[in-house]
């Protein structure tokens, strides 16, 4: 195997290739490398520096690592479009060509049977055929979606060169069996899905919608580890205390003396005295009379 080298890295695909028969497949085939020739030209990439491989109804192309990126990149937003419009305005229903696209950067070895290695490929490889790509075709009303890696946004898109507008650039995230790779998509997201932050946060894992987040976590899948949290519990007002009515003038209740020096059991009550209640009173009580002994007199008369 030699030693890897730097390689920009395209790969073209096409769309429902395997719903036509084999006239209309050779036909499509031929569109593609038309279309892949062209925009390699208009970026100014010339036949020693580009490698490509065949894999039927996909397109993979190894450039020199001192090729423009950013012309490759303004090539396949302007003339790659343009291409499919003018092939496809003249093509019957069942020979429309619609493309995926990927565009990375990496490094790529040659084995000892002439294959390509790679790691960097292969990550390019299952952006290519990710769900979240596909879908995004199926929703647009144009023929062509593209994605990016992040190494090509990080170094072209996001320093905004002209041709690129970075704001076209959505993050996204699709899973892999390597883990999640962090991505670019041209274009509108897929409805449903969340962006990701383009450096392995959350957003499209999978290739499927990501659950939303919600405040204070992530309603995570697993993988982000969030947990939604709970909305606080609704507190009653406090309820005012039901306002005390004052007690009606007058008269304290209860047994109330005037005058005299009364007794009760033997006891003497001085003054005016209030509130013997609930209670039992035995003895002699003498209203108005002496504190003594009742005489016999006195105790026939009260009889």
């Amino acid at each position: 195997m030699t030693d890897p080298v730097s390689r920009t890295i395209l790969l073209l695909d096409i769309e429902k290739y395997s719903d036509r028969d084999d006239v209309e497949q050779t036909y499509l085939r031929r569109m593609l490398y038309d279309i892949a020739d062209r925009a390699l030209e208009t970026a100014g990439i010339d036949e020693p520096q580009r490698w490509r491989a065949d894999r039927g109804d996909a397109v993979m192309e190894l450039i020199d690592a001192n090729a423009s990126v950013a012309r490759l990149l303004r090539a396949l937003l302007t003339e790659v479009p343009a291409q499919l419009r003018a092939t496809n305005r003249m093509a019957s229903s069942s020979a429309q060509i619609r493309l995926r696209a990927v565009l990375a950067t990496g490094y790529v070895a040659i084995d000892g049977h002439g294959g390509w290695v790679g790691s960097d490929l292969n990550h390019a490889c299952r952006l290519l055929d990710a769900e979240l790509l596909r879908e995004a075709l199926r929703e647009r009303s144009d023929d062509f979606v593209l994605c990016v890696s992040e190494p090509v946004h990080a170094g072209i898109v996001r320093h905004e060169y002209a041709g690129i507008p970075a704001s076209d650039f959505h993050p996204v995230t699709v899973g892999s069996k390597n883990g999640p790779l962090p991505a670019w998509l041209h274009g509108p997201v897929p409805k449903g899905a969340a962006t990701g932050s383009g450096t392995g946060g959350h957003g499209v894992e999978g290739g499927r919608p990501a659950p939303a987040s919600t405040e204070g976590g992530r309603a995570g899948d697993g993988s982000d580890g969030g947990t939604a949290t709970t909305a606080p519990s609704a507190v009653a007002p406090p309820v005012s205390p039901a306002p005390v009515s004052p007690a009606p003038a007058g008269p304290a209740p209860g047994p109330q003396f005037f005058g005299g020096s009364p007794s009760f059991g033997g006891s003497l009550v001085m003054g005016d005295q209030t509130g013997v209640s609930g209670g039992w009173v035995g003895g002699d009580v003498v209203m108005g009379g002496s504190t003594g002994p009742a005489t016999d007199a006195e105790r026939g008369e009260r009889s």
